[in-house]
Formats: C-alpha cells, structure tokens, sequence
C-alpha cells in the first residue's frame, strides 16, 4: 500500500498538487506544464508511484470546513474509490501556543508511525510538508525523517497576488485536468528528502517496547484526535530514545546475546533491530527456498557413496560403460539380464552384482535400466521410508538406495572424474562453501599407494572448485577389527602426504549388528590417530541408548558425533557436551528415515540447541534421502515448526565454527563466509523473506 500523508492549513489546493506530482493518470494538471520533463525525470529519479490512500492532518478550526468539502469533492471527481481518511486535533483551532502545538504535533507523529506500519515492507509513505503552519510542516518534516518514508515532497506556488484568476478561484474541477502554460507560472513540485527510520525505535527495553502504533493510538478517521500532556507522548519517547541512543542500543544487544545460545554471525549483530527482529520473527519454513539455497552453507557429514541422484548415478555408469571392451560388456549385460527383464527385483539383487566385476555390472544396470525400474527398486520398494529401522529389513532398507552408487562403482578408475564432478557441482548448486566428505579407500583400491593416489585424486579434482573447500574422512568400520590398524594409519599417513586434505577419522558401522567391536578394543587401534592428534568423529547414538554417545567420547576421544541421537537421554553427558564443546552432528532427513520422528517423539534438535549443545545440520547420504543442505534445513524447519531464521542463520555457522580445520584456515573461512551472510541479509531485506 502507497500513501499520501498532508497536513492542512487554509489551502487546501496544495494537496491535489502534491498529489499531482505521485499520480499523473488521475490527476493530470502537470500534462503541460513547461518543465513537464523534468517533472517526469523527478518521478523516476525518485521512484514516486500512485497512491491507494490520502491521509490528512489538520486542525478544528471552522475555517478549514470550506476547504476539506473541496477536497472531498475533487477527491470523489478524480478517483472516488481512494480512501481520504482525515484526522483533526479537538479544541485545537490554531497552533498559538505550547500546549496546542504538543497536541498538534502528537496527532502528527502518530500518523506518521500508523502510515508507515500500514504502508510495510512493500509500500511507500509520501509526506507532503505544503501545507499547513510552518510548525506543521516542520513536525512532518521531523516524523518523517526518524519514522521514515521514501519521500519529502513539497510544491513551491507563487504569492497570491501573482497568482492567475483561475488559480486565485481554483475550485475542485480546476485539478481533475492538465493545469495552463499561465496557470503553471511558479508552480514548482519538488522533492526534498526521504526518512530512514531510525533504529532506536525497534529497540526493547526491559518494560519498553519498540514503538509500535497500537501504543499510540489514533481514533477512527474522521475522529476527533485528544491527547493531554500527562498522557505517553510519541514525541518525547523518541527524544528520550535519542538522548540515550548508545546506552539503548548497548543494552539491546547485550539482551539479545544474553538470551541466545550460540552466537550468531558476528556481522549481524551490526544489522538495525528492526531487521534482526525481522530475521527473527521470520520462520525458517517461511523462507523462500530458492533464497535460502543462495545461502552459504557447510556440511560436516556427508558419505561419499550416498552423494549422487539417479541421473548421477546414470552417468557414471555410462562412463564407465564407454571405458569398457564389447567382451567385458556382454558379460555384464548376461550377469543383469534377468534383472533387466523384470519390474520388479528380488530383494537379494544386490548379491548378483558381486559376481564378477562388481562396477561392470553396477554400470550395465545403470545404463541400460529404465527410470521406473530404477525408481521402483531403490526407492519405492522401501516407501514409505520413515522409521526403517523398525521395518524388517533393518538399515539394509535404509541404504538400498545407494546400491548402485559408492563402492558399487569407485572401485573402477573411470568412475572418479564423473562421480566427482557431479558431486561438487550438486554441492555447488546447493550453496556449500565447505564440504567434509568422508568415505573409505581402502573399499575402492587394494593397496596403501592406491589409496592415498585415490584421496589425491579427490584433491585435484576439488581444486577445479574454487568456491568450495573440500576435504576428506577416512572412514573405519567398527566390525573389522582385524582392519582398524591399516585404516587409522592410513588417515595418519594421507594427512601428511597430501598437505591437510585429510582432516579426520571416522568410526561407522551399525552399532547394534553382531560382530561390532567394543569401544576399548576399538582404542588400541586408534592410538595413531591419537598419537597424531588427528580430529576424530564417531557415529554413536542413532538408535542406541546414550552410553554409546559416552563411550565415543570418553573411550575415542571424539571431537565430534554423527546422529547422536539419544544424548538428550543423559542430562550430565550432555552438559558435559556442552561444556566440552563437541559438536553433534545431526542429519535430519536420514534420522526420520532411519529412527523416525513425529508425533511424541521430538526431534533432538530443539532440544540440544536450547541447551546450548554444539550442533551442525548434516546431509549424510544425500542421494539416499534425495535431499540437500537447504533441504536439511527445510527438514529441520517440519522438525521444529517455530526454527526462525536467525536461528538457523546461527546453525548455519556451526557447521562451519566446528570444521576440522587448522585454527587459522578456518577463522579466515568464518570470516570470508561472514561477509557473505550478511550481504545475503541486506539482499533478503530488499525482498520479502517469505514466501
């Protein structure tokens, strides 16, 4: 909504031609007027649109009644749709003394803050200051200029004596058509400012609200406007705002860091209240996602084999396919023919792909599978995927998805430049600035100096990306006792081949199969990784009770956890949490996949986040959950309806504040992103920031 806001005195001709100057179409009295192009050039220049409601502000002088039936009745020849709402003091006739001119300028101010509430985000507030006493003008002048309003418009006329006769008897018809060459004589519309409300309004004190309109109320229009000196003034509380501007502002952010509890990009805390209260106020779910995908973002935990969607999976394939001989294919085509022949495949298919070259095969399925017998069998056959643990087939339901893709196809030295490629462009896409892959290589190559050529692969590639740091986990599975040794040394010794790409280590694998090793066992293997002060992450917790979370901190030292689901359970583990700073990584859309959520059982997240537990919002396997950074967010946002986005902008930051990154690479990584965020702010300020 536009507005037009004017106070009045004895002319009420100087409103239609303010209002001329906003609105060319149904008030066309500047048409001919001789600087008629520099007009226009004002209205661009200035962005002044038409109006869908006339505001005035005036005193209880009878003198004035002549006046406001003209402009009723102008009003109903030029557009009689457009509100015209009128406000006049009560026993006030004329602005001669102090107290008359408090009650003036109170009714003034409070139309001024109820205009701009009215107008938002996404209207305009004009102030006209051409009519009225030099008092009025000024008050206008100054509300306008602390409330805000996009413009200050005044309209220079000639003394009456030099005025033409039409002009000195101008009546309501004089101003419904374009004005004559001699009519026009010194009558110049002007633009004299705009208004940016100034940020002391949006503060909340302790018992002092921001200042809103309902706190200084005006009557219905055409009510008579009362207010005695007694009574709260709208201009004194934005002086007294004024005088203690610092010590206000102060106290707003120690209240707002006060009450939260993790801190927020630190850019953002330079931002006016009324945005940050905007951010908010706003909820996530609300956001618009194609904004929130703009938004940089981090991802501490997401598995190299559960990364890719079909169609990525399908090109892979094919690259492998172009790489193989006519032999090597027909051999994989009669291994998968009776797969291909049906809709439906048995539950044991993955099993055939595992005779003879487990790629080859991956790929023809890949290659020559149609969209619905793909879709069907790694997707829909384990729909609807919400609580798969319970289901009977386990975890085996969750990962069905990621049967094609992985160790499925790394194994073979075609698969590489596709199967990244395509994973740092849908990183790209998704708005990552940093990426913690993590996988194992030693399921892809056999040897020590394979992996490692593996993982150094990985690094050239990454750096064909300059907007995104990448670095690797090595992964070790906690049911291969006989193979944790090798794994851990070779985290060790591919950290320090290959310059810091290597940033972690890893322990996965189902906590409750048979066969997994206890913690301590698990320890003496580690203590390279120990030795070599390589950060360490366990998946613990995601459907297991809390002192699985206990063991990975407290027997292998972790710095972080993957799921974590159950550390709410333990009030002193998670306190402890807290207070060491390890950091949870959650994976929204796998954990409902996976534990299921809903109904009476909350999500953690809230709940962690309230106590101040370190926490970053995860992927996992992507591919799998057909989801991304920004659907994890939006997950998030279903898991705890009233997530803002101020909140998730500090959760955001998680992700990156806890990187497995040398100190200083990751305090220049904060900082470069910070700048980031906050312009990503101001872009979001000038749009709407939902949907």
């Amino acid at each position: 909504m536009n507005i037009l806001l004017c106070t009045l005195g004895q002319t009420w001709a100087v409103i239609p031609e303010a209002f001329g100057l906003l609105d060319p179409v149904r008030c066309p009295i500047y048409c001919d007027h001789p600087d008629h192009a520099a007009i226009e050039s004002l209205r661009r220049k200035h962005e002044l649109h038409p109006v869908d409601e006339l505001w005035v502000c005036t005193t209880d002088d009878t003198q004035l009644d002549e006046g406001l039936k003209k402009l009723e009745r102008w009003r109903d020849l030029i557009a009689p749709d457009l509100p015209l709402r009128v406000w006049r003091t009560a026993e006030v006739t004329d602005v001669a003394d102090q107290v008359a001119g408090d009650q003036v300028r109170e009714l003034i101010y409070r139309a001024v803050l109820l205009a701009s509430e009215r107008t938002g985000r996404e209207g305009r507030l004009y102030l006209s200051l051409a009519g009225g006493r030099k008092t009025m003008s000024a008050d206008l002048q100054r509300a306008g200029m602390l409330i805000g309003c996009a413009a200050l418009l005044h309209v220079i006329a000639p003394p009456f004596n030099q005025m033409s006769e039409p002009m000195k008897q101008a009546a309501p018809d004089t101003f419904t058509r374009p004005l004559s060459v001699d009519d026009c004589k010194g009558l110049v519309p002007l633009v004299v400012g705009a208004g940016k409300r100034s940020e002391l309004l949006d503060i909340e004190e302790s018992g002092q609200p921001r200042l809103t309109a309902a706190s200084y109320p005006l009557p219905a229009a055409g009510g008579a406007f009362t207010w005695r000196a007694a009574e709260p003034s709208l201009p004194r509380e934005i002086e007294r705002r004024e005088r203690e501007g610092s010590r206000l502002l102060g106290n707003y952010l120690q209240l707002l860091a006060g009450g939260e509890h993790h801190e927020n990009w630190r850019s953002l805390y330079r931002l006016p209240p009324a945005l940050i209260e905007r951010l908010r106020h706003t909820r996530l779910a609300e956001v618009d996602p194609e904004a929130l995908r703009r938004l940089p973002k981090a991802d501490l935990h997401r598995h190299i084999g559960g990364c890719l969607d079909i169609a990525a999976q399908r090109r892979v394939g094919r690259a492998i396919w172009d790489s193989l001989t006519e032999r090597e294919r027909a051999r994989a085509l009669d291994r998968v023919r009776p797969l291909l022949a049906n809709r439906e495949w048995d539950w044991e298919w993955p099993r055939q792909l595992k005779a003879g070259e487990r790629a080859h095969n991956a790929a023809a399925l890949l290659v020559e599978a149609d969209d619905e017998q793909l879709q069907y069998n790694l997707f829909d056959v384990t729909s609807p995927r919400h609580g798969l643990q319970k289901s009977g087939r386990g975890f085996a339901a969750y990962e069905r998805p990621g049967e094609l893709t992985g160790s499925a196809v790394l194994g073979h030295p075609a698969a590489l430049q596709a199967y990244m490629h395509a994973l740092l462009q849908a990183a790209r896409h998704e708005g990552l600035r940093y990426l913690e892959l993590r996988g194992s290589p030693q399921k892809y190559r056999r040897d020590r100096e394979a992996q490692i050529g593996f993982l150094r692969q990985l690094q050239a590639i990454a750096r064909e990306y300059s907007d995104i740091t990448l670095r690797f986990i090595v992964i070790a599975d906690r049911r291969q006792a006989d193979r944790l040794e090798a794994v851990v040394q070779l985290a060790v010794d591919a950290r320090e081949a290959l310059d810091g790409f290597v940033v972690g280590l890893d322990l996965a694998g189902d906590e409750m199969q048979d066969g997994t090793h206890a913690p301590l066992e698990i320890a003496r293997h580690f203590e390279p990784a120990f030795r070599a002060c390589l950060p360490i992450t366990i998946h613990a917790g995601e459907g297991t009770p809390s002192d699985k979370i206990w063991e990975a901190a407290y027997r292998l030292h972790a710095d972080r956890i993957g799921h974590g689901l159950t550390l709410g359970d333990d009030d002193k583990l998670l306190q402890r949490f807290r207070d060491r700073g390890i950091c949870i990584e959650l994976c929204p859309s796998s954990n409902d996949e996976v534990v299921g959520y809903g109904g009476d059982r909350p999500y953690p997240l809230q709940h962690y986040w309230r106590e101040g537990v370190p926490l970053a919002l995860c992927t996992d396997n992507p591919g799998i959950s057909r989801t991304d950074a920004t659907g994890e967010l939006f997950k998030a946002a279903v898991l705890w309806p009233k997530l803002s986005l101020w909140e998730a902008l500090a959760i955001v930051k998680q992700g990156f504040a806890h990187a497995f990154l040398p100190t200083e690479e990751r305090e220049r990584l904060l900082k470069a992103v910070d700048r980031e965020v906050y312009g990503w702010v101001l872009e979001q300020a000038e749009e709407p920031m939902s949907r």
